[in-house]
């Protein structure tokens, strides 16, 4: 009979890193390890890292700081570092910091448990990536987490060694899951009352590309598999390089009703040179091709966008290029970042690099920009009736419940009645917000 023992994980960066801490503490949940918020109750601390950007890993530093202190009044405390922080720096954390008993990338998370209870008996480990790894197969437990909408992972890791990215180092070459595992878990996702998917990978387009030609499905046949699944009512998916969209997944958007009119398609820059410096593999016309070719498919799809200023040799002209491409999409959303020097991303090596002063001008002049846009495609919203899924549990302080819409956008509503998380309705959209749509529920 196991005692009950606490496990805290903190997850920093993206939505493989949500679904990665899932995985972990369902794991670490079979060996009576439970899930707490607390971070001074815990027996064993898991800090999941990001290394896309310098910010990210600096939380990170900051967070091991405190659990440094932790582990002075606590010495049985076992301390993880996991994710791409802890693929990129590999034992050089370990003898950086002492107070960490474990290091462990991505692939490897899948032994946790027999990890930690190596560290409880004073073993310090670093395990990064090996040669033959396969996704293992992987039911996700269904007492925690949302009861309505879950991450699915499809694949991991990257073929497209972008200049910046340091992705394909921290996650390793591309590895699809198995196309049944898949389909298996969003069928036990469904018959547990799971109503929407995401199916997540750092580049879900290639899905399937690395597997057996004679017997391998692609990106769309999975997406059009994933669609007849009863119970499954919306259907998403991220994140996605320009250059591997094909004729195939853009079909999906006209033929596919539960595929959410959603499309992130980051464009990094607006300029061709810079894309090329970038070694993103597409250029601008082609990537306008490709929006003009979704928007054939779904007249109505909502685009997003990341986009990079200030890379290495990036001109005042480069950066109006990239106002410019904005100006010609008008997304609905966009993130936007000044660049940084990333471990092991060649781009550290270039010459050219632009002055902080200036990037941070040209970041405010984009995000400025696309602050209006983005409001701009909000108000085309008003006056029209979109299919929203609720996503609170009650209404707030001023009535009105929450859902989003298969654009994306949050919605807020009024509507008498009770809804349930997961449920569709239909709401008229009276008012624009900057970040938001109001309405009110139909019939």
């Amino acid at each position: 009979m196991h005692t009950e023992r606490l496990a805290y994980i903190e997850t920093f960066g993206c939505q493989m890193n949500e679904r990665d801490s899932e995985i972990m503490a369902q794991l670490l949940a079979q060996e009576s390890y439970v899930r707490t918020t607390e971070i001074s109750l815990a027996d064993v601390v898991v800090v999941n890292t990001c290394s896309i950007r310098d910010k990210a890993e600096q939380k990170v530093y900051s967070l091991l700081g405190r659990v440094r202190m932790l582990k002075e009044d606590k010495p049985g405390l076992v301390v993880a570092v996991t994710g791409c922080v802890a693929q990129q720096e590999g034992r050089k954390i370990i003898d950086r910091m002492p107070f960490v008993d474990l290091v462990v990338g991505p692939q490897h998370i899948y032994e946790l448990p027999d990890l930690v209870i190596q560290a409880t008996h004073g073993h310090r480990v670093a395990v990064e990536q090996s040669k033959a790894f396969v996704i293992p197969p992987f039911l996700p437990a269904m007492e925690s987490g949302s009861p309505y909408k879950r991450f699915v992972t499809i694949m991991q890791g990257c073929n497209n060694f972008c200049t910046y990215c340091v992705v394909p180092f921290t996650r390793g070459r591309e590895i699809s899951r198995s196309f049944g595992d898949i389909i298996a878990e969003v069928n036990h996702l469904a018959a547990n009352g799971i109503k929407e998917v995401t199916l997540i990978g750092q580049n879900v387009n290639s899905y399937g590309l690395d597997q057996d030609p004679a017997t391998r499905k692609t990106f769309p046949e999975l997406l059009r598999a994933v669609a007849e699944i009863d119970g499954i009512t919306r259907l998403r998916f991220t994140t996605s390089n320009p250059k591997d969209l094909s004729q195939a997944l853009m079909d999906c958007f006209a033929d596919l009703p539960k595929l959410c009119g959603h499309f992130h398609l980051p464009v990094q820059s607006g300029s061709n040179d810079v894309l090329k410096r970038m070694n993103r593999k597409y250029t601008i016309e082609t990537y306008l091709e490709k929006v003009a070719g979704l928007r054939r498919a779904r007249p109505d799809i909502a685009l997003t966008t990341d986009i990079i200023v200030g890379f290495p040799g990036e001109s005042e002209a480069d950066f109006e290029a990239t106002m410019q491409l904005v100006e010609t999409v008008r997304y609905h959303a966009a993130f936007s970042f000044k660049y940084s020097d990333r471990p092991h991303a060649k781009s550290t090596e270039f010459p050219d690099k632009v002055d902080e002063e200036v990037k941070i001008d040209r970041l405010a002049r984009l995000q400025k920009r696309l602050q209006e846009i983005v409001e701009e495609r909000n108000r085309e919203y008003e006056g029209r009736n979109l299919e929203i899924m609720v996503e609170s549990s009650g209404p707030n302080r001023d009535g009105q419940w929450a859902g989003r819409a298969g654009s994306n956008h949050v919605v807020n509503f009024t509507g008498a009645g009770t809804f349930v998380p997961g449920q569709l309705v239909t709401v008229h959209i009276e008012h624009a917000c900057s970040h938001s749509l109001r309405g009110h529920l139909v019939g």
